[in-house]
């Protein structure tokens, strides 16, 4: 039988001349995979540095295709209420907005489609900002492709 005692007990039983066994318990520490990490210790990210920049200056540059959402036919705006956001996530909410305006990417607009904005918490205490297109999503017309089965993919091979 294991019995887990004090040092100042363990001592008395070994001048007693009592068979004791000393072990050390500790907690084991779990380890963040992801601490200490850099995007610059990735091989691939080092050795093509104009692909991954430090910081995105702005918008791509206009493409030939231009992306469209295509909706139910008849489908009305929807524009939701914004949700309720205490003080300081509000400031928190006109920084972000700010900076992403500061750098183009996003800009005032007059439409008349509206989702509410919430955040969620990141691990290093940082506030990610999500957007509410669940009644957008309702609107849309959802593409349907059929994929390949994966045991007749395998039978190809």
């Amino acid at each position: 039988r294991l019995t887990v005692i004090s040092c100042s007990k363990s001592q008395k039983y070994m001048t007693k001349g009592c068979q004791t066994f000393m072990a050390q318990i500790s907690t084991k520490k779990e380890e963040d995979k992801s601490e200490g990490k850099q995007l610059k210790d990735v091989p691939i990210v080092r050795d093509f540095p104009e692909v991954f920049p430090e910081d995105l200056s702005g918008l791509p540059l206009a493409r030939p295709v231009e992306f469209h959402i295509d909706l139910i036919p008849g489908a009305a705006p929807v524009a939701r209420a914004p949700y309720q956001l205490a003080p300081s996530v509000m400031k928190e909410l006109s920084k972000q907005l700010q900076e992403l305006s500061d750098k183009g990417f996003i800009r005032p607009s007059s439409s008349p489609w509206g989702a509410p904005v919430l955040f969620v918490k990141k691990k290093d205490g940082s506030f990610r900002m999500c957007i509410d297109y669940r009644e957008l999503n309702k609107q849309t017309v959802k593409n349907r492709y059929p994929l390949p089965r994966i045991d007749d993919l395998f039978d190809q091979l």
